[in-house]
């Protein structure tokens, strides 16, 4: 691409600004714009293939160290890990460096691009991998005298990559770069392969933390009773690196179980606002796709959704810490777990009936829906439908094992309702998420609002002393009655529905992430599918369920904002 020789600050439609990208396969075009279109293809093309030939070489390194420990092990998929992570590091620094100040480097920016849900997720989760590092560099620490250097150097790289990326994301994730197009999408690309991995070894080994954790308490059992001199020698062999009886010690070994699940949920959450970048390389929008107005979060005009949203949050909260507490022991009482089910079973019908209705009232709704190009748009219908199959794949092979065996007991009975269920309203919440975030662009046409907006305006601006406060308190409270009964009813509908949903996506979201999972301890489907399979399939299936409810939660306060 040739630099731009305009110095002025004027509208990104001044051609003289734009970098039209070439490529050398594409050099004979007689037009630019087609030549442009060519090149941004090729550009796309060969960046994917650089990034699948990464995840290939690094999943034949996960795989060959799961089947094959002695030959690959896993302080060589470090080293790998590691490598990436710098060739990363450097190509992050040198585009906040270099790339993004380059003149009339970003001429324009996605505003549908990194909402602040999403790159506040990226903090947060960000943070808690953080943590999770310093946890495990303490832990490997305590037990330098029987662990490799690489658990400490690979947690150390593994937070200066977290910080450096999650900046990068944070100031960035807007960018529509119009400079070094190729090279910036082979670096976008080569981020997304490696966040891939990461997610793709940790899913892994919390496989095999589990199996262990599940062996252990084997021995644990076997020693109850009376245990051969066979198994007390084992048992001395794989104890000689365990954590000693210290307080220290027993914080970062909590803190590492604790904390592992929001590791994965980083790498995913990574890979999504990178892929909407990777698209964004290139992209020119013109001035009327950019919206004049943003809507805003406000908590009005819903009654009824938050009140049931907060009984769903406090009863799960209830039944997550109860699970819990039983699940600490080694055998979790039947009782806990018809609970647990039976909440599931309450609450899985009431979204999928509120799901429901919000999509037929959609359909009622006399709006056009937004046919405009979105990557941001499209990406979010990608992650929503691809994410549920994690949950619809679980509970098709719970299904089966439990028709197979013995669905007329009580516990069975439960879980073959509950993944019925859970199928249902994952369906059902795709379908009216994805059909209310294609409609947000339509702007409101109610004169009531704007004199709503006014009198919420001229609120506002009054200076509220000591002695007003009680009348600003009731006046505020009449001004909340009022916006209530003053909205159509779809649009309260619409909105009470969104928020009953975004609550209880939360607590669905907060169950699984936080270590209550009923599937790994029930042992119906681990004695059908057996131990190694179904871990497995549970491994690969939990984290994709716990994503979903993350970003089902962005999705739905979509819907509620615009609705």
């Amino acid at each position: 691409c040739h630099h731009c020789k305009s110095r002025s600050a004027s509208a990104p439609t001044d051609t003289s600004k734009i970098h039209y990208e070439k490529f050398w396969l594409y050099r004979h075009c007689s037009s630019v714009q087609q030549r442009d279109r060519q090149a941004q293809k090729a550009g796309q093309l060969f960046s994917g293939l650089l990034a699948m030939n990464v995840v290939f070489l690094g999943s034949a390194f996960i795989s060959s160290m799961i089947f094959n420990q002695v030959a690959i092990t896993l302080a060589d998929v470090w080293i790998l890990l590691s490598i990436l992570k710098v060739l990363c590091l450097f190509w992050i620094i040198y585009y906040l460096l270099g790339t993004s100040r380059q003149p009339h480097a970003v001429l324009y920016r996605d505003s549908h691009a990194g909402a602040i849900w999403i790159r506040g997720s990226v903090l947060l989760f960000g943070m808690c991998s953080i943590l999770l590092h310093v946890f495990q560099i303490g832990y490997s620490t305590i037990l330098i005298h029987c662990k490799s250097r690489v658990e400490i150097v690979f947690p150390s790289i593994g937070i200066l990559f977290i910080c450096t990326q999650a900046y990068f994301l944070w100031h960035h994730s807007k960018d529509c770069i119009q400079v070094q197009h190729n090279f910036t999408r082979c670096g976008l690309m080569l981020t997304i392969a490696t966040n891939l991995l990461l997610w793709l070894l940790a899913v892994t080994n919390d496989t095999l933390h589990v199996e262990i954790e599940s062996q252990l308490r084997e021995v644990e059992r076997r020693f109850a009773g009376k245990a051969p001199s066979s198994h007390l020698h084992w048992c001395n062999e794989t104890t000689s690196c365990t954590c000693p009886n210290t307080t220290i010690c027993k914080v970062f070994q909590k803190g590492y179980i604790l904390l592992y699940p929001f590791n994965t949920e980083y790498c995913l959450v990574c890979c999504s606002v990178l892929y909407v970048m990777w698209k964004n390389v290139g992209r020119r929008i013109s001035h009327h796709h950019v919206p004049h107005t943003k809507p805003t979060f406000k908590l009005q005009g819903v009654v009824f959704g938050p009140l049931l949203g907060t009984a769903a949050v406090i009863i799960g909260a209830c039944v997550f810490m109860m699970y819990q507490i039983q699940a600490t022991s080694l055998a979790p009482s039947r009782q806990v777990f018809v609970i647990y089910y039976s909440y599931y079973i309450m609450l899985l019908p009431l979204m999928s009936v509120g799901a429901v209705i919000g999509t037929i009232i959609h359909a009622l709704e006399k709006k056009e829906l937004d046919t405009l190009k979105n990557p941001t748009r499209s990406l979010d219908v990608v992650l929503l439908m691809g994410a549920a199959l994690g949950q619809i794949g679980m509970s098709y092979f719970s299904i089966v094992a439990l028709v197979a065996t013995d669905p007329r007991d009580l516990l069975n009975s439960l879980i073959l309702s509950y993944s019925v269920l859970l199928i249902f309203q994952n369906i059902t919440q795709n379908v009216f998420v994805i059909d209310g975030i294609h409609r947000r662009r339509t702007p409101p046409g109610k004169e009531e609002d704007t004199k709503e907006e006014q009198n919420r305006d001229a609120y506002s601006q009054r200076r509220v002393s000591v002695l007003e406060l009680g009348q600003e308190i009731r006046k505020a409270s009449l001004s909340y009655i009022h916006t209530y009964s003053h909205l159509s009813w779809k649009r309260r509908v619409l909105r009470e529905i969104s928020f009953f949903l975004v609550l209880c996506n939360i607590i669905l979201w907060v169950m699984p992430t936080f270590g209550a999972h009923p599937v790994f301890e029930n042992g119906m489907e681990r004695s059908f599918y057996g131990y190694s399979t179904w871990f497995v399939i549970v491994n690969f299936g939990l984290p994709l369920g716990v994503f979903y409810r993350m970003h089902s939660v962005g999705g739905l306060l979509e819907v509620y904002v615009t609705a």
